[in-house]
């Protein structure tokens, strides 16, 4: 659990059969894409986290070995790549990323990142 994390914290909070964090009270930390506040990053849970991440304009193209990625875009327009496919990308459009698949967005974008299995920042790789 982050050490910050007491009972009542909105980092992490570990119930007998449950987690719940408070995303926009995640610290930030710099990614590839941009920024992103990382819910559920603890040890002992290596199923799923959920991210709030801010995608800056100068994104670089990565892919992963092992994980799978639902993008939800909360706000901005533009592009995602996909493969080396552009395709318009607006709030709500949500996005199934698997293993394998070179992407990014192309824009600015605030959106909600599900890692199945957990993040791992050994599994982020670029070309």
């Amino acid at each position: 659990m982050n050490p910050e994390a007491g009972p009542n914290s909105p980092v992490v909070h570990r119930g007998a059969r449950h987690l719940r964090t408070q995303l926009d009270a995640v610290p930030a930390v710099p990614c590839p894409c941009g920024s992103a506040r990382r819910g559920f990053a603890v040890p002992g849970n290596d199923f799923a986290t959920v991210h709030l991440v801010d995608i800056s304009i100068d994104a670089r193209t990565h892919y992963h070995l092992k994980m799978t990625e639902i993008y939800l875009i909360l706000e901005g327009e533009g592009f995602i790549e996909l493969d080396g496919e552009r395709v318009p990308a607006r709030p709500m459009l949500s996005v199934m990323i698997q293993p394998g698949c070179r992407h990014r967005l192309v824009g600015c974008f605030r959106i909600v990142n599900v890692a199945i299995p957990a993040f791992d920042p050994a599994d982020e790789w670029f070309d």
